[in-house]
């Protein structure tokens, strides 16, 4: 079973993921994998203004992050039909709710989805849950995350209040539509836990 955790910078994806893996006793895979994958670290550095004008471009963006994610797809497969949980920190649908609010509108989450579901045949997730964290209360978690970890400075997306008001938004609209399989939508750890042993 594939679930992903879903929710824009500081909704508290990590944590619940942390807590939702003693719980299942599931594997885990955060995406972007930074320590892994050229492609992730690419767009690290782009999102930290070391790539030039690379970050100017949404679908260069996203294609990098889609990229990433197709490293892992062999990975992903193993939980196809299997009764083994692994939990995703982002997947697929964080590329379309950051591209849709770059680009100021919804057209893009269907080529994002052809992209990543289509040509590079990533699995589809059974369960996707959108953590329903104010942007307000998100932006002071990624402030503090950083005041905390130099190493979590914040990138060009985080630093962007309204860009990320916006990927709230989007993520809301994604949600409600079910887009690429069932949504969940909830802050509330206990509500998730239940829906997603239910599922198994």
């Amino acid at each position: 079973m594939i679930i992903s955790i879903e929710g824009i910078d500081g909704a508290g994806k990590n944590t619940l993921v942390r807590a939702l893996k003693e719980e299942l006793d599931a594997d885990v895979l955060g995406f972007p994998r930074y320590g892994e994958s050229v492609h992730a670290q690419l767009a690290a550095e782009a999102l930290h203004g070391r790539m030039g004008d690379l970050t100017d471009s949404a679908y260069a963006m996203a294609t990098l992050f889609a990229l990433d994610r197709h490293g892992a797809k062999e990975q992903l497969e193993q939980y196809v039909d299997s009764d083994t949980v692994i939990l995703l920190d982002r997947y697929v649908a964080s590329n379309a709710a950051y591209s849709a609010a770059r680009l100021h509108g919804d057209a893009v989450v269907d080529w994002v989805y052809d992209l990543e579901f289509g040509r590079l045949g990533l699995p589809k997730p059974d369960l996707q849950v959108l953590l329903d964290t104010p942007p307000s209360t998100a932006s002071q978690r990624a402030i503090h995350r950083a005041e905390l970890n130099h190493e979590r400075e914040r990138d060009r997306y985080e630093r962007d209040a309204d860009l990320q008001e916006r990927t709230y938004l989007a993520y809301q609209r994604l949600a409600q539509s079910n887009w690429a399989g069932r949504w969940l939508i909830t802050d509330d750890p206990g509500v998730i836990l239940q829906e997603i042993t239910k599922e198994s």
